[in-house]
């Protein structure tokens, strides 16, 4: 008598088409990343990819004008991080372009700058978008596996009354199991303090039932990050210093009476005093004069 009949052949055949059925759907541990193709990533979700950028689009911390306490906080809270030293999430908010995604990169690049001479690898800089910070458990759970040190860094973060992808950072930031991996710190940049706009919170409190409550679980989001780093209007002589700064660093010959004037009629209709607004004056500046600048990018 055969050892295997039709029958069971039938039904080993069977079962193995089954078990490959799973194992395809099943989904797979992914891979620890290779972070030592670049210091600097842009997370992809699709797929779980991380693009390396070879050239930061950044300014030099220098350049950087007129924030010099929040400048030396976030310098000091990067700087233990990279040495493996107790560190906190930092929110920068404030007036938009004075420079806070700016000090994010500068910062990152002062770091990595420090560490080349020291010896240790570089301090690894990873940009989320706003849009996909629901796949941030996701990357996460990838940077686990990897022995770099890593900022993920999202610019110009906020939420808006029907979204509910903020529990997903709330999660990481302290919420969840597993929580932020040690090697993983959380930098964002926002021009609102609670990252909800403020007639979302006045139109909660007024319609619920416990008004305290109603928003207490948006607005601690925020209180999630350690480390809060405001931004303000710059004053005139702040903002004649960065313009002042850029003419200077990139030999700009222009004479400092008729630089004044026009950087303060240039503020004047624009109708704000920023750092970007000091950078859009220069680079009009340098065209009219006819010398060519590398273009930094501007405060934000």
């Amino acid at each position: 008598m055969d050892a295997k009949t039709p029958a069971a052949d039938d039904l080993t055949d069977t079962l193995r088409r089954i078990a490959e059925a799973l194992e395809r759907l099943s989904p797979r541990v992914p891979a620890a990343p290779d972070l030592s193709a670049a210091d600097a990533f842009i997370w992809h979700p699709d797929g779980h990819r991380l693009a390396p950028v070879p050239r930061v689009n950044r300014v030099d911390m220098s350049l950087l004008r007129g924030i010099d306490r929040v400048r030396d906080m976030l310098m000091d809270n990067t700087e233990r991080f990279a040495k493996g030293l107790p560190a906190n999430n930092a929110l920068l908010w404030g007036a938009r372009g004075m420079g806070k995604s700016s000090l994010v990169k500068a910062s990152h690049a002062a770091i990595n700058a420090a560490r080349a001479k020291s010896g240790p690898g570089p301090l690894k800089l990873i940009e989320i978008h706003r849009e996909d910070i629901e796949s941030l458990p996701d990357l996460m759970t990838l940077l686990r596996g990897v022995r770099e040190r890593v900022i993920v860094f999202c610019d110009d973060l906020s939420f808006d009354a029907d979204d509910t992808t903020y529990k997903s950072l709330k999660a990481v930031l302290e919420g969840g199991i597993e929580g932020r991996p040690d090697n993983v710190i959380f930098y964002a940049t926002s021009n609102r303090r609670h990252l909800m706009p403020r007639e979302m919170m006045e139109n909660e409190r007024s319609t619920a039932i416990n008004p305290g409550e109603a928003v207490e679980e948006r607005v601690s989001l925020s209180d999630r990050f350690g480390l809060w780093l405001g931004f303000h209007r710059c004053s005139q002589d702040e903002f004649l210093e960065m313009v002042q700064g850029y003419v200077k660093h990139y030999g700009i010959p222009a004479k400092p009476e008729t630089l004044r004037a026009e950087a303060l009629e240039w503020a004047t209709t624009r109708g704000a005093r920023s750092g970007r607004v000091a950078w859009q004056y220069v680079q009009d500046l340098a065209g009219r004069l006819g010398v060519p600048i590398e273009e930094p990018a501007a405060p934000r």
